[in-house]
């Protein structure tokens, strides 16, 4: 049986942020290190973290938002952990250890974790303030779509996750939706060309419109939004805009304490800071001069920071950039070098009418990268191939045309 230490006698560790990142440290710590840390988890938003990748289905209708909470009140509470929710960090002084609360309050801490996330970017044209210019970031996001009605008109700007989750939840609820992507093809960060365009066809398929090399360039209206003009001229009549462009690090309490902040704040391999005793998790967080975006790099940085913080060694060298979700209604997995430019053998199975697509990425004897579109099964083998390097000339065929390509054959 685990006896608890004394609350007196235990470090005091404040985790700012109160999101999946946060969450995922906390299970971890808690886990390792039971008893060791007097913990206090501060998030800015009126509710316990829920699972931010699941807001599309909330917004289609699927879900509710007490489906995709994370952990109940009574785990915080067995966990032994403090919980403040709607309350907002707004100093941190680091030389002191101490942080101030919105409300007056300050707490004094021996290590604070930031894991403060990002916030969703808008483009910076005229019309962007507008009555009825929305992003899709949080659950207070879904609540204000949720209210558009059906045969409304709606434009989402950014063919990348955000933009299609957004789009399709949309769609789901019976709203008119248009998709704006400045680029030439969709999710262009994690899909080569061939994969972009059997997406673009399924997601069509599912009532929403894509517009490719459709750059933005004002939003009109009197009042709230009425059109939206873009660069060749061209102009959507719409009753509603979502900005779904990207994401910019919550650094600003960090740069206000004086820690070191680039894009976001930067930490070493330790997951430290600048600054003795703060460390940083997460979207926030800056690591060789890299923010992701993605919640498993975040889940990965998490465990590491919760081994060193229970006295374990643990490095972080980075993660391997993957993706496996259903996106819009499709399954989509990318991971790795999925291009595969120069000496890279590629090995490419697709079936436009079934809405399959799949590929390989081979260097040296090695897989490097992956896409599989529409039937995702196999995902994780692959991804544990391209991050332990093994060799896979034997396994080619098998990989691409196992048995859940044979059955659908």
């Amino acid at each position: 049986m685990t006896v608890l230490q004394d609350c007196r006698s235990r470090e005091k560790l404040v985790v700012v942020g109160a999101g999946m990142a946060a969450t995922r440290f906390v299970e971890e710590l808690t886990n390792r290190a039971p008893g060791r840390y007097d913990i206090l988890v501060i998030g800015d938003e009126p509710r316990l973290a829920y699972n931010r990748v699941l807001l599309s289905s909330v917004l289609a209708g699927e879900l509710s938002v007490d489906d995709i909470e994370l952990k109940p009140a009574q785990w915080w509470r067995a966990a032994g952990v403090e919980v403040l929710s709607g309350r907002t960090v707004i100093k941190i002084n680091a030389a002191a250890r101490r942080i101030l609360l919105d409300n007056g309050e300050s707490v004094d801490y021996s290590k604070v974790v930031l894991a403060t996330g990002s916030r969703a970017a808008r483009l910076p044209i005229e019309g962007a303030d507008l009555p009825g210019v929305h992003t899709f970031r949080d659950v207070q996001d879904v609540e204000a779509l949720s209210r558009l009605g059906k045969e409304m008109r709606a434009l989402v700007i950014g063919g990348g996750l955000l933009g299609l989750e957004a789009a399709y939840g949309l769609a789901r609820r019976g709203v008119d939706v248009t998709l704006a992507h400045v680029m030439d093809r969709l999710m262009e960060r994690q899909l080569d060309a061939a994969g972009a365009d059997i997406l673009r066809r399924l997601v069509e398929e599912k009532g929403v419109r894509a517009l490719l090399n459709a750059n933005a360039t004002r939003i009109n209206g009197s009042g709230r939004v009425e059109n939206v003009e873009f660069a060749d001229g061209q102009t959507i009549p719409v009753d509603a805009v979502i900005f779904a462009v990207g994401i910019q690090p919550n650094a600003d309490l960090a740069r206000q304490a004086g820690l070191d902040v680039g894009r976001g704040v930067k930490v070493d391999d330790g997951l430290k800071t600048s600054e003795a005793g703060v460390f940083a998790i997460g979207e926030c967080a800056e690591h060789r001069g890299v923010c992701y975006g993605l919640v498993e790099p975040a889940y990965e940085q998490g465990r590491v920071l919760a081994m060193r913080l229970a006295g374990q060694d643990a490095s972080y060298g980075g993660s391997v950039v993957s993706t496996n979700l259903k996106v819009s209604g499709v399954r989509v997995f990318s991971a790795g070098d999925y291009l595969g430019e120069g000496d890279a053998r590629r090995i490419v199975c697709k079936d436009p009418r079934m809405g399959i697509y799949r590929k390989l990425v081979v260097r040296d004897d090695r897989l490097v990268g992956a896409i599989l579109i529409g039937d995702t099964r196999g995902a994780t083998d692959l991804l544990d191939l391209i991050r332990s390097g093994a060799k896979v000339s034997s396994l080619c065929d098998e990989l691409m045309f196992g048995p859940p390509m044979q059955e659908a054959a």
